[in-house]
């Protein structure tokens, strides 16, 4: 039952983190300042990614389309905002996940962030 546990909270911290980048991105790109909403961004990145990521050859590109299409669905301003919201989220994540590495050892991703 232990690793089930870990397991949990390995996923709760990368939901969280992964939420708090792109909170974080959202605040600063957009003005939209609703960390539940980020965490829910994050979720259906994450899922968005999860179902074109497997494709031969086109599924990081097509992937990478989908995850910025879930935050120009989720947030205002278009694709550009998106995108913007994207890459400042992808930086966020890495920092913070260094940080909590640095500090913790905790070895946790960003779930909802691509490639963190």
């Amino acid at each position: 039952m232990i690793p089930i546990v870990g397991s949990l909270v390995a996923f709760v911290v990368a939901l969280l983190v992964g939420g708090l980048a792109i909170y974080v991105s959202a605040t600063v790109v957009a003005d939209v300042d609703d960390y539940s909403h980020a965490v829910f961004t994050a979720i259906f990145g994450a899922i968005a990614w999860a179902l074109t990521a497997w494709i031969p050859l086109a599924g990081p590109l097509l992937a990478l389309v989908a995850w910025v299409w879930v935050i120009n669905w989720r947030y205002p301003g278009g694709w550009t905002t998106a995108a913007a919201i994207g890459v400042v989220a992808w930086l966020v994540a890495l920092v913070v996940l260094f940080v909590l590495e640095s500090l913790l050892g905790l070895g946790v991703g960003a779930f909802g962030i691509p490639g963190v």
